[in-house]
């Protein structure tokens, strides 16, 4: 017998027209680039210099950042020892960290007058240079390598312990174990985080301001910002804003269809398991891997923390109030997206399709910040003054860029708990409020918890759009240590580097804790 479909409630309605909003949010602001951009279009060479330096630095940013993730998430996935849990969870602090932060800390390393250059000064070496090419795909790989070591990590460890244990019983060696276990998985993981990340570096912003520049070293994403706040060419801003998007979507479809994990069968929740095969030199090779992952990963952010902390009460006094106006901004925006969010993941744990959303989610990743902030200036100087309306804006661009994240951390609890607490709540009786309230709603808490906090920790850190319309006297933390860093108030920036550090991971550990706690206690 056929399963008849439940009706929908007012929440679900609620998440369609959510949807609706967020699609024409983002449509908008596109439709008026592209009506805005030159026509016929006409790249000129600085342009098409943008365009090669952008896929180039994006695809060897991808490229190195899973290669160097392989090793370190195998070893990772190989060993047990004490304090592994904490390390995996510090490891994946520069995901959150302000990239602006990020920079300042890889600078204070790998810098001309960092500890690197330092070091090879001392023995006799000459020194490198950050800038370019070279600092930009460095900056990226600090960025994004805990995402691709979480992605394949999480993929290594899906593999049944079952399985693990048959392979040692039959003895497997160590090229066996390459073979049947680890070659497919790669194959099947590998692509899709090489495709993400290639996406995630396509719309870098900041990166690019700091470390590149240039004729040489621009991309599309910082060509706009040149076109817009320097030029106010809008037609030019515009047509590179179109042409940001064709890259965008042809990467976001392509990593769309490639972000599948091998199913390998339900295993035990275990912790890691030595691999038949396992040599001494194997067990040192991982430990060295291990080590210098957490090496590279930790030491810009101790280099921050060092050379900050001593500067940090010496502020002045318009640094703190930016301080409160990015607390202010990243929770607004946090509450938009979380609003949004719910009733459309209880729609899409309703719907015979939930990869819907997901599709809406993609089309909230394909446009760049960059590209929804010059649309959304185009539209709000039609009827007022968009630099008067610089913190809404960015308030409601920094909540469409979190929703994907809130609602991949949301959508998978929401049909589970429809499939398991709604058919009992049904079978009960519950319905509306009722329902939502004590079936629903608190096994969505954790998960809720944990994508709000990303949110918050995103906005804390975005030097996007408000870097488009904020005049001085309105900056975020971020663009006024921007402003610090261009006028060579060094002392001044590391101290606003580690304000916001440390504010961007306290908000993220409260809403993830309060999350963890909520759900504790249900």
């Amino acid at each position: 017998m056929a399963k008849r479909a439940r009706p929908l409630s007012v929440i679900h309605w609620m998440g369609a027209a959510f949807a609706g909003l967020i699609a024409l949010a983002v449509l908008v602001p596109l439709g008026a680039v592209m009506a805005r951009a030159d026509w016929p279009p006409a790249l000129g060479p600085a342009d098409l210099a943008a365009i090669r330096f952008t896929l180039m630095q994006a695809a060897l940013s991808a490229l190195a950042s899973v290669g160097l993730a392989v090793p370190v998430a195998r070893a990772l996935a190989r060993r047990s020892f004490p304090g592994r849990a904490a390390l995996i969870t510090l490891m994946g602090a520069p995901f959150l960290l302000p990239v602006i932060v990020a920079v300042l800390g890889l600078l204070a390393v790998f810098g001309r007058a960092g500890w690197l250059n330092d070091a090879l000064a001392g023995i006799g070496l000459g020194r490198i240079d950050i800038y370019g090419l070279q600092g930009v795909v460095l900056a990226h790989v600090f960025l994004n390598l805990p995402l691709a070591v979480r992605l394949i990590l999480q993929a290594w460890q899906a593999i049944p312990a079952e399985r693990i244990r048959l392979a040692t019983a039959l003895g497997f060696s160590s090229r066996d174990m390459r073979r049947h276990f680890e070659r497919p998985l790669l194959r099947a993981v590998v692509p899709g985080a090489v495709l993400l990340i290639f996406l995630i570096c396509t719309t870098s912003f900041a990166v690019a301001l700091i470390l590149g520049g240039g004729p040489a070293a621009t991309t599309v994403e910082l060509a706009i910002y040149q076109a817009f706040r320097f030029d106010f060419d809008l037609g030019r801003a515009a047509l590179l804003g179109g042409v940001q998007v064709a890259i965008c979507l042809c990467a976001g479809a392509l990593a769309f269809g490639a972000i599948r994990t091998q199913e390998l069968g339900p295993g035990l929740d275990r912790p890691a398991l030595a691999w038949p095969g396992d040599r001494a030199l194997a067990r040192w090779g991982d430990g060295a891997v291990i080590g210098a992952a957490a090496l590279f990963l930790l030491m810009p952010m101790l280099a921050v923390a060092l050379k900050g902390l001593p500067a940090l009460l010496g502020l002045p006094p318009q640094i703190w109030e930016a301080a409160l106006r990015s607390c202010i901004l990243a929770l607004g925006s946090t509450a938009v997206a979380v609003g949004l969010a719910v009733p459309i993941a209880l729609l899409a744990a309703r719907l015979a399709r939930p990869g819907l959303v997901e599709m809406l989610a993609f089309l909230t990743i394909a446009v760049s910040p960059l590209v929804l902030g010059t649309g959304l200036f185009i539209v709000i100087r039609a009827v007022a003054n968009p630099v008067a309306l610089a913190l809404p804006v960015t308030g409601m661009v920094n909540a469409l860029v979190a929703l994907p994240f809130i609602l991949r951390a949301l959508v998978p609890a929401a049909i589970l708990a429809e499939a398991t607490q709604g058919r009992l709540a049904d079978a009960l009786g519950m319905r509306g409020l009722a329902r939502l309230r004590h079936a629903i709603l608190p096994r969505l808490i954790r998960p809720l918890g944990f994508g709000a906090g990303l949110a918050a920790a995103f906005s804390m850190g975005d030097l996007g759009v408000i870097a488009l319309f904020s005049l001085p006297g309105q900056g975020t933390l971020p663009l006024e240590m921007y402003r610090l860093m261009g006028a060579y108030r060094t002392d001044d920036a590391q101290g606003a580097a580690v304000l916001l550090m440390a504010l961007t991971l306290a908000i993220f550990w409260l809403f993830d804790r309060g999350g963890r706690l909520d759900a504790a206690t249900r």
